[in-house]
């Protein structure tokens, strides 16, 4: 009996899958655990084994389409099987409609389709009927995180006419949440670029074409093979483009005759920063020269000492004059996360109805305490570590504050994920504290620190920004008394921390000196009511005000 093969989830988050590429063919035999495609999830490509035994009888999602969870993926039986029934209920009616019509035209028993044979059912062949030659894989743009709609290629690491390896870097790509790597999951010749350097595109729009060096691909590219990308840029000529590869792809060697092994993407920014690659140390591969060497780069002594090339910009004095009251405009070409910032603040904002609560805390004891612990060895405490560990534990006597609304339902969260905002170059990221409140100070103050450089240096994988269940912003180090924050969703509210101000306080009825800080808390009143968030912050301002009962 035919078995179908849903789209499996293969992560949390999952929700839809992109088949990367199909490992078994139509018609194929398969044995129990036989892998039968790599399916691109919104984590990772991951390969996907059969939990059946038979023949291949029908493919639902064709190479590089995507399809939400539980969409017809295979159906897997006895070899001749009629499976009509199970098309009919929610298979590919279009591909049915392809065997009927072969089945009709050949007057045979059909025979199982080529991976070229199910591309032309696609549609991906030229406009004239004809299929997509063999050997030739169109390369889409991948969804490299779970909220990436579309995304800009930083720097291609190949050119048009370059040999490409299974494995090989083709491009980096400009997510909404980092800039990451991209590698070919095919061997062939770079035939075709869709996308140039610095445009943007939608998830699924052509990137590339890969195929037998010398194949005629304009008749894919003519008929949509390769999507228009967003961005107003004019593709490179043929010529300029092949000029520039030679340039950047010739050997290099050092004053005593050895060849400098450096990564296209290396030479390009060596050559930007006028750095000399023979004075570089690679960490790559056989010594090979690759990007975070160049980032890392640190010049000698000699080479410190030696006078700084004569800049090509003009001096800013021989700048032409702009005369006062002349109006102008500089623009600055939004990246990817911050589109993605806009478009989820103004969601959240417009969304969910927030409201805010503020309370002043008395930091003298924590102060006093933070003091005490940093004068341990090998200790460093910050008040933000301090504020994060009181919220997590406050978080843990007031649940509802931890919840999320989903319309029919509220989801409250029984574990504690602390998301802490973090500024960077483009906008802002929210990497994540897994169970903050299992954690000791000095292991919130080493997470913080050491997720707050990789988003600075757009490090950060997208795992380490998903499942938050509250925020805490805090703009206190930029001398910041009061603010509100937009609400990070699916949270349903976020902490906003001022800096510490030394003023006057009454204190056993009398004016003293005092240092206090504010927090500003943001609710989504949905889940969280009035009193609720009331009841959070006094909880928090007593952890706070005395800290010695966090350890309780």
């Amino acid at each position: 009996m035919a078995e179908v093969v849903k789209m499996p989830r293969l992560s949390d988050t999952m929700e839809e899958g992109v088949v990367a590429k199909w490992l078994k063919q139509k018609g194929d035999k398969v044995e129990e655990g036989d892998i039968l495609a790599e399916i691109e999830t919104d984590k990772a490509t991951m390969e996907f084994e059969s939990f059946y035994e038979g023949t291949l009888l029908h493919i639902g999602v064709q190479e590089g389409e995507t399809a939400p969870i539980d969409a017809l993926l295979a159906i897997i039986g006895e070899e001749g099987e009629d499976i009509s029934a199970l098309l009919d209920e929610g298979g590919s009616a279009k591909e049915k409609a392809s065997e009927d019509t072969a089945s009709s035209e050949d007057g045979k028993e059909e025979k199982p389709e080529s991976k070229d044979d199910e591309e032309k059912e696609e549609g991906e062949g030229s406009s004239e009927g004809g299929e997509v030659p063999e050997g030739v894989e169109i390369i889409k743009m991948p969804r490299l995180s779970d909220t990436m709609e579309e995304g800009t290629v930083a720097t291609w690491l190949k050119h048009k006419g370059d040999k490409v390896e299974e494995g090989d870097i083709l491009a980096e790509i400009e997510t909404d949440k980092a800039t990451m790597e991209f590698e070919s999951f095919y061997e062939g010749t770079l035939l075709h670029i869709g996308i140039q350097e610095g445009e943007s595109a939608p998830v699924d729009s052509v990137l590339a074409i890969i195929g037998p060096e010398g194949t005629d691909v304009s008749s894919l590219v003519k008929t949509g093979g390769a999507a228009k990308a967003k961005s107003g840029k004019k593709a490179q000529s043929k010529e300029p483009a092949s000029e520039e590869k030679k340039t950047s792809e010739a050997p290099k060697t050092t004053q005593d005759g050895r060849r400098i092994f450096a990564s296209p993407l290396a030479k390009k920014m060596a050559d930007d920063l006028g750095i000399d690659l023979s004075t570089v140390k690679g960490s790559g591969e056989n010594n090979r020269i690759v990007k975070k060497d160049i980032e890392t780069y640190k010049p000698s002594e000699k080479a410190a000492s030696a006078p700084a090339p004569e800049s090509k910009e003009a001096p800013a004095a021989a700048q032409t004059y702009i005369p006062a009251g002349e109006e102008s405009f500089e623009e600055i070409k939004n990246s990817q996360m911050r589109k993605t910032i806009a478009k989820r603040l103004g969601e959240s904002k417009f969304n969910a109805p927030h409201y805010y609560l503020t309370i002043e805390v008395d930091m003298a004891n924590a102060m006093a305490n933070r003091k005490q612990i940093n004068e341990l060895p090998d200790v460093k405490v910050s008040f933000n570590d301090i504020v994060i560990k009181a919220t997590a534990m406050a978080l843990r006597k007031h649940p509802r504050v931890n919840s999320q609304w989903t319309g029919d339902t509220t989801k409250i969260a029984k574990h504690i994920h602390m998301g802490v905002a973090v500024a960077v170059e483009d906008g802002l990221v929210v990497p994540v504290l897994q169970f903050a409140d299992q954690m000791s100070m000095t292991q919130i103050g080493a997470n913080v620190k050491d997720l707050a450089g990789k988003a600075r240096n757009k490090k950060l994988q997208p795992q380490e920004m998903e499942g938050s269940t509250f925020t805490v912003s805090n703009l206190g180090m930029y001398g910041i008394t009061e603010f509100t924050s937009i609400i990070n969703q699916p949270n349903s509210a976020i902490l906003s921390v001022g800096t510490i101000v030394e003023k006057p306080v009454v204190r056993n009825g009398q004016i003293v000196v005092g240092n206090t800080m504010k927090l500003t808390l943001a609710c989504d009143h949905r889940t969280v009511d009035g009193a609720t968030g009331a009841a959070f912050l006094e909880t928090l301002k007593k952890y706070l005000e005395n800290p010695v009962t966090m350890l309780a």
